[in-house]
This record gives C-alpha cells, sequence and structure tokens, in this order.
C-alpha cells in the first residue's frame, strides 16, 4: 500500500508536487528517492525508500552575537559540544540493510562502507530501530572535505545526535550521550551544561580554545534537543576563505561576506585591543589573498586546481563512488590509484571547472567589463 505522504511529512501541498522534487538514485539494485533542497517544510535529505522514510537533518541557526541569540533561544540548561569539520552523515538501518546517507539525501557506497567497517552498530539497531545515527564523519581520506584533525588517522565517526528516523524527532543530550558510552560510540565533545545565561560565557571561552587549536567551534542544545544554535572559530572562517579563494571563481561573494562579517561580530563581542583587531585583519587578508595567487601561478604551471581527497575502501565501492561524481558532471583528475592488500586507494581532484577556466582565459589576455 503505498503510503499518504502529504499526511506523512504533514504537507502544505499535496503530495504528487512534493514527489516533483524528489530525485531518483539506486543503491545496490534498490531505488530511493531523496530532497536534494528543503522543499514544503521537509528538510533537505529526506530520503524515501519504498515506504520507509529517513527525514533530513534540520538546519541550524548560526549565532553572530553569542550572548544575545541565547538569551533570545533559549530557556533552561543548555549543552555545549564541539562542532566537527567534516560531512554530515545519518546512518539508517532500513530491512535490515545499514544506509549511510549524505546531507543531501544521497545515499553514498563509500561511506555507507566506512561506517560498516568502523562501527559495530547491530546491538544499536537491534535495541533502536526506528532511530537513526547523525554524526560528522571526518579525517583525512573522504571524498567530502579537506579538514584533517591530529587524532584521525583515516577517517573517523562522531555522533552528535539521534533522531527517529521517520519524524526526525530528537533523543535528549543526556540520554544520546548515554547510548553513545553504550554501545561503544565516538560523541562529539561535551563542555558542559549550563544555565542560560551563563552557557555564552562558557561557550566563548570554549571557541577560544578550540580556535587556538585551529577548530572548528561548538554547538548550544537545549537538553531536549529541540533547540540548537551553532557558532564557530576564527580559525575556521579563514581556513573557509582559504578554500574559497584557492577557486576564487567557483564561490560567490556571498560567502565572502558572510565570513567577513562573522569575523566583524567576533571582534566586537571578544572585546578587542585595536591592536588585536588589526591582528585579525591581516590573518584575514593573507586567508584571501595568498591562496587566489597560488592558484593563478598553478593554472599558468599548467596544473589541476579542485578539492582534493583521498579514499581507501573496496576496489567496487571506490569505483562506484567515482562513477557517481562522473555521473553528475565532475571532471576529475586522478593524482594516484593503487592497491594496497585488498583496498583500492585513489587520490583524486575534482575539477573547479569556473575557476580553471576563467584563469586561464585571463592569463591569456581576457578582460572584465565593468
Amino acid at each position: 500500500m503505498v503510503r499518504d505522504w502529504a499526511a506523512v511529512f504533514d504537507l502544505d501541498t499535496d503530495a504528487e508536487d512534493f514527489s516533483e522534487h524528489l530525485d531518483r538514485e539506486w543503491f545496490r539494485g534498490r531505488p530511493y528517492r531523496h530532497l536534494p533542497e528543503a522543499r514544503h517544510g521537509v528538510e533537505r535529505g529526506t530520503a524515501i525508500f519504498d515506504d520507509a522514510v529517513v527525514r533530513g537533518y534540520p538546519s541550524i541557526p548560526r549565532a553572530l552575537v553569542l550572548e544575545a541569540a541565547v538569551k533570545a533561544r533559549f530557556e533552561g540548561p543548555v549543552a555545549v559540544e564541539e562542532k566537527l569539520d567534516g560531512y554530515n552523515v545519518r546512518i539508517a538501518r532500513i530491512d535490515g540493510d545499514l544506509l549511510a546517507l549524505t546531507r543531501s539525501g544521497f545515499v553514498c557506497p563509500y561511506t555507507t562502507a566506512k561506517v560498516a567497517e568502523l562501527l559495530d552498530l547491530d546491538g544499536f539497531f537491534a535495541d533502536y530501530p526506528e532511530q537513526m545515527l547523525c554524526g560528522e564523519l571526518i579525517g583525512p581520506e573522504n571524498p567530502y572535505t579537506e579538514h584533517d584533525y591530529p587524532e584521525v588517522e583515516e577517517a573517523a565517526f562522531y555522533v552528535f545526535d539521534v533522531r527517529h528516523r521517520e519524524t526526525g524527532d530528537p533523543m535528549a543530550v543526556p540520554r544520546r550521550r548515554e547510548c553513545c558510552a553504550e554501545y561503544g560510540l565516538d560523541a562529539v565533545g561535551h563542555y558542559g551544561t549550563f544555565a542560560p545565561e551563563a552557557a555564552a560565557e562558557a561557550a566563548i571561552e570554549t571557541v577560544r580554545d578550540l580556535d587556538a587549536l585551529g577548530r572548528e567551534g561548538v554547538v548550544l542544545k537545549s537538553v531536549d534537543g529541540e533547540r540548537a544554535l551553532k557558532y564557530t572559530t576564527s580559525a575556521v572562517h579563514r581556513s573557509d576563505l582559504e578554500h574559497a579563494f584557492a577557486l576564487p571563481f567557483d564561490y560567490g561573494r556571498d560567502f565572502l561576506f558572510t565570513r567577513v562579517m562573522r569575523e566583524a561580530f567576533q571582534t566586537v563581542e571578544f572585546d578587542e585591543s585595536p591592536e588585536e583587531a588589526r591582528e585579525r585583519a591581516r590573518k584575514l587578508g593573507e586567508a584571501i589573498l595568498l591562496p587566489a595567487v597560488e592558484t593563478v601561478r598553478a593554472v599558468e604551471a599548467d596544473e589541476a586546481v579542485g578539492d582534493t581527497h583521498t579514499v581507501r575502501a573496496d576496489p567496487a565501492v571506490v569505483e562506484a563512488l567515482l562513477s557517481y561524481f562522473r555521473d553528475k558532471g565532475l571532471k576529475l583528475a586522478v593524482e594516484r590509484d593503487e592497491r594496497e592488500g585488498d583496498q583500492r586507494v585513489v587520490e583524486f581532484t575534482k575539477i573547479a571547472r569556473s575557476t580553471q577556466d576563467k584563469t586561464a582565459y585571463f592569463l591569456e589576455g581576457g578582460t572584465v567589463d565593468e
């Protein structure tokens, strides 16, 4: 029997209109549909497998002035946890199959194989079959992000949420952390639970410490898991800008503006001296200009520019991942492709076509109409 999707998702439109926004994919011979962008009140990344639903992960609002945002958003105790720089993964078990979904709802063959290798989830899903694990996959060997952590040699998965697979309702923070400990799952760092009036100050001190370590930031959550805020470090703002200006024609002006404004508000909230503000400005300027210079030089030397990743898995899994990227129109430059035991290790660059082509155009004498 086909389920009434309008009722399942409490849609503000009919099910047929909603279905038009779903992308169709296959995983191991199994068809499914997923929502690559939020529509009609349904979260981005929501996926449908026959009559089973894996709800998308909700967007978390960002605070620019932390003290004011905490006061406006929270009424009870607030948990402060680390925000990691990797890629968002939801793990669910559907009809006995373990599936790992990316933020857009794509069942990634590489991530699915990797979490099966890293985690023993039989006990958790035997006891919580209707739940999904939400976490961050981090480390140098992944196909989506480039940030490294010194404690992770290849890849690791850290749980930051447990939610009901269909409704998206969160597990309370204390119970979620107990679950992680009970089933041997790594959880994101927890820095304490505070009254709202103390949470902002505690989070700011934590952000200062994380910034010195080059880490991303914090997420503040009500203990019931229903409300959340994210706040990031100056180190990650600069890292984002370095990445963006290494591929300057592939990122829009909004990317630059939002990160510069985060720095402006953080400078004021941290009550920095004029000297400290100038030092922050110097670092920000270097993060913008130097990567762009390196890219122009690389294109001038006829080198490929883009995001470079390393993946390690069963050869069939790696081939499925690379085929997916190519099917989506990505141009890949394979830098290394070798076997280590029964695994295939591939280092590849996703070519940033706009940056590659436009930089070459200007180097060859192209002009800009202004």
